[in-house]
Order: structure tokens, then C-alpha cells, then sequence
């Protein structure tokens, strides 16, 4: 019966970090796309990907750190990298180097 139930529990706690993952994917997309649109530069597609996941303890309780890298053209030839952290589904911060609007 323990075994049934550790299991059972080992089956939720993988299929909520996929569809938590999957959120905070979506979600660091339209914030890149949106800082882009902004600055009057391109999101370079597939771009937006996970660099590092850590834990983060704050009042909200125990949260996903999440730092995505993502890369963006200003003229259509040059490539930047920026950066953002998520904190859930909480923008923390937003990096995009060479801009500064």
C-alpha cells in the first residue's frame, strides 16, 4: 500500500513540474515577445529556452526560479542575447543588453 501511494505521489509531483513547465514556457515567451515588440527588434524564433532552474523561499512560499536565455536581431543580421527570470509564472527580471529604451 505504501509503495501504491509513493508511486501515485511520484506521478502527480512529474505531471505538475510538466504543465508548471509548460506555463512558465509560454509565459516567458509572450514577455520576450512583448520586450521585442517594445524596442522595435526581432525575437529570433525558437529561441526562448531554459538556462537554469533553482528554488526560490520568499513570502509566496516555495517557488520555481527559472532563468530563460532568448536571442534577439536589431537589424536582421546581428544576434543578441537577453535574459529573463521567472519566479513561478512572476517576472523578476527582464535583460536585454545593448538596448536601453
Amino acid at each position: 500500500m505504501h509503495e501504491t501511494l509513493a508511486t501515485a505521489a511520484l506521478l502527480v509531483t512529474i505531471g505538475w513540474l510538466f504543465l508548471d513547465s509548460l506555463r512558465s514556457q509560454e509565459t516567458a515567451i509572450a514577455i520576450c515577445k512583448k520586450a521585442c515588440e517594445e524596442r522595435n527588434v526581432q525575437l529570433l524564433d525558437q529561441t526562448v529556452s531554459v538556462h537554469r532552474v533553482g528554488i526560490r523561499w520568499g513570502t509566496e512560499g516555495i517557488r520555481l526560479r527559472r532563468v530563460y536565455r532568448f536571442d534577439y536581431s536589431d537589424d536582421g543580421e546581428n544576434r543578441h542575447t537577453g535574459h529573463l527570470i521567472l519566479v513561478g509564472t512572476r517576472q523578476e527580471e527582464l535583460s536585454m543588453g545593448l538596448i536601453s529604451h
